[in-house]
Parts: C-alpha cells; sequence; structure tokens
C-alpha cells in the first residue's frame, strides 16, 4: 500500500514538473456562460479552448484546488502563489479595466475614474457577502476610499458592518468577519494548555464574530470568562485564545 501511494504521489509530482506553466488573469471574465481555460489563465497554449465550468449568473466562483486539478488535467500548471482558496469569473461586461495603483490615484485628475468593486444591492447589517453581490464599475478617483480591495475574493464571506446602499465603493471600514455568537446565547468555552482541556457552558454577555472577545457568565459560578469567538456556540480561553484572534485575523484580510 504504501508503495502504490508513492507511486502515485511520484506520478504527480512528474505531471507536474511536465506541464506548462501559467498564470491567473488579474480579472478572469468569459464572455458566453462557458468557462474555459484561455479565459482564466495566461499561457494557455493548446488548452485555451478547454471547457471547465458554466456561468449560470453574473459570475461563477471555482475552488482553487479544483482549478489546479482541471488545469493539470489538460497539460497546464498553475502553482497557485497568492495560496488563493477561490477564483471567481465574472461575466465580460461586469468586469473592470486594468486597476489603477495607488500612487496613480492621488495623482489623478479632476473627472478621471477609475474601476472599484461596487455592491451589486442594498445590503443589511449582518448580510454575508456573496459573489453575485459584487460588480466592478468606473467612479471619481478621488471618490474611492482608501484601501479599497481589488480582489473580490478578499471580499466574499464577510458580512457587512452597517446598511450599504447598491453602487457605493466597496471600503473595508464596511465589512467585518461574520457573526458567530450572539448576546444569551449559550456557549461552550474550552480551556485547552499543556494538553489539559476544560470545557464549561454559559451565557454569552455580547455578541460576537470569528475571533472577538466575548465575556461568557458561567452559569454555575457566575463568573465572567474572557474567551474568544471560534464558531458558533464556541469559543476558547487561556493561551489558545490569541491564535484564535490570529486564524480570525487572517481570515478577515484574505
Amino acid at each position: 500500500m504504501k508503495s502504490l501511494i508513492l507511486a502515485s504521489a511520484l506520478i504527480a509530482l512528474a505531471s507536474s514538473a511536465l506541464a506548462d506553466p501559467v498564470s491567473l488573469k488579474l480579472n478572469p471574465v468569459d464572455e458566453d456562460g462557458r468557462v474555459t481555460l484561455g479565459e482564466i489563465f495566461d499561457g494557455a497554449g493548446m488548452a485555451a479552448s478547454a471547457f471547465i465550468a458554466e456561468r449560470a449568473g453574473p459570475s461563477v466562483v471555482l475552488q482553487a484546488g479544483q482549478l489546479q486539478a482541471l488545469a493539470l488535467r489538460n497539460g497546464l500548471h498553475w502553482a497557485n502563489p497568492q495560496g488563493l482558496r477561490r477564483v471567481v469569473v465574472r461575466q465580460a461586461s461586469a468586469a473592470p479595466a486594468p486597476a489603477a495603483s495607488a500612487a496613480s490615484r492621488v495623482a489623478s485628475r479632476p473627472g478621471t475614474t477609475i474601476p472599484v468593486l461596487t455592491y451589486a444591492r442594498n445590503l443589511a447589517t449582518g448580510d454575508i457577502i456573496q459573489p453575485e453581490d459584487l460588480v466592478w464599475s468606473d467612479i471619481q478617483a478621488h471618490q474611492a476610499p482608501s484601501g479599497s480591495p481589488q480582489d473580490a475574493d478578499l471580499v466574499i464571506g464577510l458580512s457587512a458592518r452597517r446598511p450599504l446602499r447598491a453602487g457605493a465603493a466597496v471600503g473595508a471600514r464596511d465589512l467585518a468577519s461574520p457573526q458567530v455568537i450572539a448576546r444569551n446565547d449559550m456557549v461552550e468555552v474550552s480551556f485547552v494548555s499543556g494538553g489539559i482541556r476544560l470545557t464549561v457552558t454559559g451565557k454569552a454577555t455580547r455578541d460576537a464574530s470569528l475571533g472577538e472577545s466575548v465575556p461568557v457568565m458561567n452559569t454555575s459560578s457566575n463568573r465572567l470568562i474572557d474567551a474568544v469567538a471560534t464558531g458558533p456556540g464556541r469559543a476558547v480561553a487561556g493561551p489558545a485564545s490569541r491564535n484564535a484572534r490570529a486564524a480570525a485575523h487572517t481570515y478577515a484580510s484574505r
């Protein structure tokens, strides 16, 4: 069995080595709803016309690992140097022109427009951003928010901090990790240290998003536990809470 696994690994490694390297296009788009490798990668060559997905709406989301496998099956190797989790392919009419650099935005003349991500519909506080909620629009350069994301993948999956109107430019301050605990929720708090794990159930005293601090009232002792939210109805306390905060920060800024 070990020999079989090793052989499979060697075959996969050899396939990657022989495949033609490709790079992901800045803003992948397609014209007719049939997504091909040539619409996603630069340098696809003979495999450019290979059909890999169908887009039924304004965009389709492809998992990065699945996309790598499909590319390799067609003789292409995408290293995914950015470590993307997924790739969004949009309808060509909704795609942006090449993004302006931060320096050119500052130096741009009055009346100059640049492409930025905007909201496709009105969003309520707490709504989770979906691919179809985003669209590229040209706006006046001086109206573009500072630090506006140029990659939709950085925004999808986050939640609205406040009501957001359709057509407004996406700003980092608009969004946060999704709320996973509500005030008065019963929460299981874990304390892990040195191989020892203790668990206690208490009541959340405030709302909390992933990675946020949430004081939990121990219903047995009526003492507050300083914990960090890790998921719906779950939190950690003690040394593990630092890792939970760091992991959530990575998720929110991916």
